[in-house]
């Protein structure tokens, strides 16, 4: 069985298409780096946190303070880091906040704070801790301004 010939001169005639092999390879290359760093990416943001802080106890001393313990474990034990550490009413409202330093030490830390509120505490809980320290936890010194 033959292919029917098409008039070259009223269609033009049919270019051979050859496949290239250098934009195959460049293709594929592009395809993985872009599966690189959306990896890359992932695991940055889906990955292991670098420090992780939680509340392991809290109690209400009264109607304007919550005693908070915080438990902080951290991938570089000897860095400083910060928690902040907030309470909320029955409603949900944030009531309370409070940065806290926590030192550099082995292991998992423990640390223990007040955190003062502004109308009746519900819970006490971690909002989240880094080892972006600001100056003036570090240096015990209140910000002006």
């Amino acid at each position: 069985m033959t292919h029917p010939q098409i008039p070259e001169d009223r269609y033009g005639a049919r270019a051979k298409k050859r496949p290239r092999p250098g934009l195959r390879w460049l293709l594929f290359a592009v395809v993985f780096v872009v599966l690189l760093g959306a990896t890359y990416v992932g695991y940055q943001n889906l990955g292991t946190a670098p420090i992780e802080g939680k509340q392991v106890a809290f109690e209400i001393i009264d109607d304007q303070s919550v005693r908070i313990v915080v438990e902080v474990q951290r991938d570089d034990p000897q860095r400083p880091a910060e928690c902040v550490v907030r309470s909320r009413a029955k409603s949900g409202l944030e009531v309370g906040r409070k940065e806290v330093l926590i030192q550099p030490a082995d292991g998992v830390t423990r640390q223990e704070t007040v955190v003062r509120t502004s109308s009746q505490p519900a819970t006490g809980e971690v909002y989240g801790c880094t080892y972006n320290v600001p100056e003036y936890l570090s240096n015990h010194l209140r910000p002006t301004g």
